[in-house]
């Protein structure tokens, strides 16, 4: 029988307001081994925090992040300035896929830029996501509100578009594959940290068998691939001596 699925938990002990502790708190020691110059390092509301800003720009990086409740100001602001928007600064349509047409527009502007109270910021934006679902008619309609360190010369509508759709991507990939091939949310694991130690497992497990993806092969069939193949875990992991470079799937 269908059971609900929620997409992205991450169970935390002791509840919401550890889980953004811990995630703010290793946003920096994270990035601080790897070179991020010159890359756009994107993150969800959680994360937009002036701190966080101000390291990825000193580290001659740029941020991308969503704006929502937990920075109101900055949140009503933006709106505020696109509350009378019109036509859009660029739009892409989405071929049909698995029968539903999407639609994505966005508006940027730097007209906030010296008004603000948020480090280096070079333009902010709204997007609008209107899904078609072919098959019912039934219309979906998103609106997110995001910041940028990206002036409009270096990033244009299109480009901040498409920086947006790669973040989201990434994590519904990460979400979806977890939340179905590892049924999370029915796991019996609930006490002490286990929820959060399991679900770091489990993430870990799936950027492995990202890397090694042909393309071809699905996360799933290579979970049963696996599973009748134990040998082929270590050669993943690289456990033993003779583990070799390239792992086929």
């Amino acid at each position: 029988m269908p059971h609900p699925k929620k997409v992205g938990t991450l169970p935390v002990n002791g509840g919401d307001e550890l889980k953004q502790t811990n995630e703010i708190g290793m946003f920096i020691p994270l990035l601080d081994a790897i070179d991020i110059q010159g890359k756009d390092i994107t993150a969800d509301a959680l994360l937009t925090q002036r701190k966080l800003a101000t390291y990825l720009v000193e580290r001659k990086a740029h941020y991308h992040f969503t704006v929502k409740g937990n920075q109101p100001t900055l949140q009503a602001d933006i709106a505020l300035l696109f509350q009378d928007r019109k036509g859009a600064d660029f739009m892409a349509v989405s071929p049909p896929d698995h029968g539903r047409i999407e639609t994505r527009r966005i508006w940027c502007s730097n007209a906030l830029n010296a008004y603000l109270d948020f480090p280096h910021v070079g333009q902010v934006f709204l997007i609008e996501r209107e899904v078609l679902h072919k098959k019912s008619g039934k219309r979906t309609h998103e609106i997110a509100l995001g910041i940028t360190s990206r002036p409009p010369e270096q990033a244009s509508p299109q480009q901040i578009l498409a920086i947006n759709r790669g973040h989201w991507s990434i994590e519904n990939r990460c979400h979806y594959v977890i939340d179905w091939n590892y049924d999370e949310d029915r796991s019996r694991i609930r006490t002490g940290y286990g929820p959060e130690n399991m679900s770091r497992l489990r993430r870990f497990a799936v950027g492995i068998l990202h890397h090694f993806s042909d393309g071809k092969t699905s996360i799933s069939e290579k979970m049963r691939h696996l599973n009748r193949n134990i040998r082929l875990v270590f050669d993943y992991l690289r456990m033993t001596k003779n583990s070799t470079g390239h792992v086929s799937p």
